[in-house]
């Protein structure tokens, strides 16, 4: 059977996607597509299999379900060729959700990987008991290195990295670093923003502001404190959201000749 659009991921939740064929009791496969892409499967309204770039099974789902950008499609009848989600389909939407929740707090004390983290003074004696993981990200913290370093270096994704520092912070043993910035940093035009996000709204609509705000968020940085310096990056980073291929470098090329970016 031919498939079927189901929607855009910067338009709707993928829970909202998967609710009406998980009810329904379908079988076939959801299929992501854009700058991420990845698979999964249903079986009579049950989730068997799931499938990205990296990974595979339960991971490869809670991965999937964090996606915010990407075109959504639908094979009916499709079947997989193997099995690897055994977990009962509302115990794993249950553990979907409680990682969502961890996750909302772990933002509020680590809102982004380009944040710096170093040791911290210890204020107590008391003795700390910590696992391989939180060794690997204390060794590795020496307050130059941001997350999305780390990550890099351990192979890690940004949840496991996020999640560790978290814990790392909640028991004294880490602080948030200065982030090395240029001494004099010169802010960008006046008209950057409304340019980006004119622009921005030609391709993704009226989502644009948000994910140019969630953007700045990820930088670390404000309209009023983001520099010259990253413009270009903040740009072709926005770029990255469109899942469209052809229309990001679009976008990345008529910003980028409208400001005179990397010139």
């Amino acid at each position: 059977m031919a498939e079927i659009v189901l929607g855009d991921l910067s338009q709707v939740r993928i829970f909202d996607i998967l609710k009406p064929l998980l009810i329904e009791k379908k079988t076939g496969k959801v299929a992501f597509r854009g700058r991420e892409e990845g698979e999964i499967y249903l079986e009579l309204g049950n989730i068997s299999h799931a499938k990205t770039t990296n990974s595979v099974g339960e991971y490869a789902f809670f991965t999937i379900m964090e996606w915010k950008a990407g075109k959504i499609v639908f094979e009916p009848e499709i079947f997989p060729n193997e099995r690897t989600i055994s977990t009962p389909t509302e115990q794993l939407l249950l553990n979907w959700s409680y990682r969502k929740q961890e996750w909302e707090k772990i933002r509020e004390v680590v809102p982004s990987a380009n944040l710096i983290f170093r040791l911290a003074l210890q204020k107590n004696e008391g003795e700390k008991n910590i696992n391989s993981d939180q060794w690997n990200v204390l060794a590795l913290s020496n307050g130059t290195r941001s997350l999305a370093e780390i990550g890099k270096t351990l192979q890690w994704d940004e949840y496991k990295v996020l999640r560790t520092v978290y814990q790392l912070v909640r028991m004294g043993l880490l602080e948030k670093g200065e982030i090395h910035k240029p001494a004099k940093k010169r802010p960008v035009g006046d008209n950057f923003f409304q340019t980006v996000e004119n622009e921005l709204k030609r391709t993704m609509g009226p989502v644009a502001p948000f994910i140019l705000e969630d953007k700045l968020i990820d930088f670390g940085e404000t309209k009023d404190s983001l520099s010259q310096e990253q413009a270009l990056s903040f740009v072709e980073s926005l770029g990255d959201e469109i899942p469209n291929m052809q229309k990001a470098k679009e976008f990345v090329r008529v910003v980028k000749e409208l400001l005179s970016l990397g010139k």
